[in-house]
C-alpha cells in the first residue's frame, strides 16, 4: 500500500510539471550535452540540428530554423525546383517533448522528434509528422483508434560484406550477431520501447526485431528510434545495419511491414466469433482500390523494385489471402487465445524507405476510403499466386503493381485521393524528388546505386 500511494504522488508530480520542465529535468538526468532536433524527410532520410543543453529551453520555445530547401533534397542531397522550396524560405523545427530519449550508443547526446511549422507555428504543408496526424484525426472522426507496428529487416555488414551467412532462424545466426542485438534491445529497453520477437531472417546478414504494436504515430515515432538505435549500436560494436531494400546485389531484400488495426470499444477488424469484419474487409478494398498509388510511398527509392520479385514474400501481388506471404495484403492467422487482440491486416508492400508518417498515413487514408464507400475487396487468394498464370491472375483479380520507381510515380499522380490528401505543396515535392532520383541513379553504375541505398538506409 505504501509503495502505491508513493507511486501515485510520483505520477502526480510528473503530470503537474511543465511538459518543458519535465524535458530539462530529463536531460539533466541524462547528463545530455547536445539534444537533437529530428525529423524524417521525404527520402526516408532522419535529418537533425543538434542544441546545447545550454539553449534547449529557448529552442523549445521557439523551434530552430530550417531552410525549406533542405525538405527538397534528392537521394543525392541536391535540391530540386519545386515553387515554394526556395534559400530564402523559411520552417521551424519544433520538438515534441513527450519523444525524448537519451542515446546511449551517442554518450552525451539525446534526441527529439520533431515537427516541421511556418514561422507563425501553423502546421507546414511538408510536415511528413503531420500527415499521419490528419490521417489519425481522420480515423477519429469516424470513431477509430489506430494501432499499428512496423515489421523491418535489416542487414548487417562488416567491411562491407553480409556478417555471416546463416539459414534463415539458424542458431548460427542468433549467435553471430547475439552481442549486437543484446545491446540492442537493451537500449531499445531503456527508451521505453519494447521488443516484441527477434530472429535471423533468410538473406546473408538478415535480422529482424520487431516493436509492440501502438497507436498510430506512436509506431511511426518508435520505428524512426529503431531505425537510428539499430545503426547506432550497430557502428558500437563496428559494423553497419542497412535497412536498405536490397543493400547488396544478390540479397533477398529488406522488408518493412506494417500491421493496422483499427478499434471502436473493441478490435473492429475482429468479427464476432472471430474472422475479418466488415470494418477490415472494406478496409482492405480501400487499400488495394489505391494500392497502385500507394506503392510510390511504400517502395519509395529506385532500390525497392530490386526487391520485389516474385517468390520473395514482398508483396509482389496486388491481393490479400490468409497468410499468402506474396500478396500484398496478408492476414495473419491470430493468436490462439488472444484472438480478438491479434487481428490484424500486414501491408507487405513497403520498406524503410519510405517516411513511415507517409507510409502509414496513406494507408490510413486509403482504407479509410474503403470504409467511407463500402469497396469490396473480392474473394482472399488462397493459393500461391507464383503457381497461377498472367491470364488467372488477372480473372482472379490480381493487380498489377508498378515494376520501377518511374510507374509508381505516374500511378500515384494518377490517384485522385492520395494525391488530395497528400495536398500541396507536398504532391509537388515528392513526385520531384522521386523523379529527379529516377534521372540520377539511371546514370549510375548500378553497385554504386546497390552502395548509395546500403550507405542512406
Amino acid at each position: 500500500m505504501a509503495t502505491s500511494t508513493v507511486s501515485t504522488t510520483a505520477v502526480t508530480a510528473a503530470e503537474a510539471m511543465d511538459p518543458a520542465e519535465a524535458l530539462m529535468a530529463a536531460v539533466e538526468r541524462a547528463d545530455a550535452e547536445i539534444v537533437r532536433f529530428l525529423w524524417v524527410d521525404h527520402n526516408g532520410i532522419l535529418r537533425g540540428k543538434g542544441v546545447t543543453r545550454e539553449l534547449l529551453a529557448d529552442r523549445l520555445r521557439t523551434g530552430i530554423g530550417l531552410s525549406a530547401v533542405r525538405q527538397s533534397a534528392s537521394l543525392l542531397d541536391r535540391p530540386q525546383p519545386v515553387p515554394g522550396f526556395q534559400v530564402m524560405e523559411e520552417v521551424r523545427v519544433t520538438a515534441d517533448p513527450s519523444t525524448f530519449v537519451p542515446l546511449p550508443y551517442a554518450p552525451g547526446s539525446a534526441g527529439l522528434l520533431c515537427d516541421l511549422v511556418n514561422r507563425d507555428g501553423s502546421p507546414w504543408g511538408a510536415c511528413p509528422r503531420t500527415f499521419l496526424r490528419d490521417a489519425v484525426a481522420r480515423s477519429a472522426d469516424l470513431g477509430f483508434d489506430v494501432i499499428a507496428a512496423f515489421e523491418p529487416e535489416f542487414t548487417l555488414l562488416r567491411d562491407g560484406a553480409p556478417l555471416d551467412d546463416s539459414l534463415m532462424l539458424d542458431g548460427e545466426g542468433f549467435d553471430a550477431a547475439n552481442d549486437c542485438i543484446v545491446s540492442l534491445i537493451r537500449s531499445l529497453r531503456s527508451a521505453g520501447i519494447a521488443v516484441e520477437q527477434y530472429h535471423p531472417e533468410a538473406s546473408p546478414g538478415q535480422h529482424e526485431l520487431t516493436l509492440r504494436p501502438a497507436p498510430a504515430l506512436r509506431a511511426a515515432d518508435q520505428h524512426v528510434w529503431q531505425r537510428a538505435f539499430t545503426r547506432g549500436v550497430a557502428r558500437a560494436h563496428g559494423l553497419q545495419a542497412s535497412f536498405a531494400p536490397v543493400p547488396l546485389a544478390g540479397l533477398r531484400g529488406n522488408g518493412n511491414h506494417v500491421h493496422i488495426s483499427l478499434w471502436r470499444g473493441g478490435n473492429a477488424f475482429c468479427a464476432p466469433g472471430g474472422g475479418l469484419s466488415e470494418v477490415a474487409r472494406h478496409f482492405i478494398g480501400g487499400v488495394l482500390a489505391h494500392l497502385p498509388g500507394l506503392t510510390a510511398l511504400l517502395c519509395a527509392s529506385v532500390n525497392s523494385y530490386e526487391r520485389l520479385v516474385p517468390g520473395n514474400w514482398a508483396g509482389t501481388f496486388g491481393c490479400y489471402g490468409p497468410d499468402n506471404r506474396d500478396a500484398a495484403i496478408r492476414v495473419p492467422s491470430p493468436l490462439r487465445g488472444a484472438e480478438t487482440a491479434t487481428t490484424n491486416i500486414e501491408v507487405k508492400v513497403c520498406d524503410a524507405t519510405a517516411n513511415p508518417y507517409l507510409a502509414l498515413g496513406a494507408i490510413l487514408h486509403a482504407g479509410l476510403d474503403g470504409l467511407e464507400h463500402r469497396i469490396d475487396p473480392g474473394e482472399p487468394l488462397t493459393v500461391d499466386p507464383n503457381l497461377l498464370s498472367a491470364a488467372e491472375l488477372l480473372r482472379r483479380g490480381v493487380i498489377p503493381l508498378p515494376r520501377s520507381l518511374a510507374e509508381a510515380v505516374e500511378a500515384l499522380e494518377r490517384d485522385e485521393l492520395l494525391m488530395s490528401v497528400l495536398g500541396s505543396p507536398r504532391r509537388e515535392l515528392y513526385t520531384t524528388i522521386k523523379r529527379a532520383d529516377v534521372r540520377d541513379l539511371g546514370g549510375m553504375d548500378p553497385g554504386d546505386v546497390f552502395a548509395l541505398h546500403a550507405q542512406r538506409f
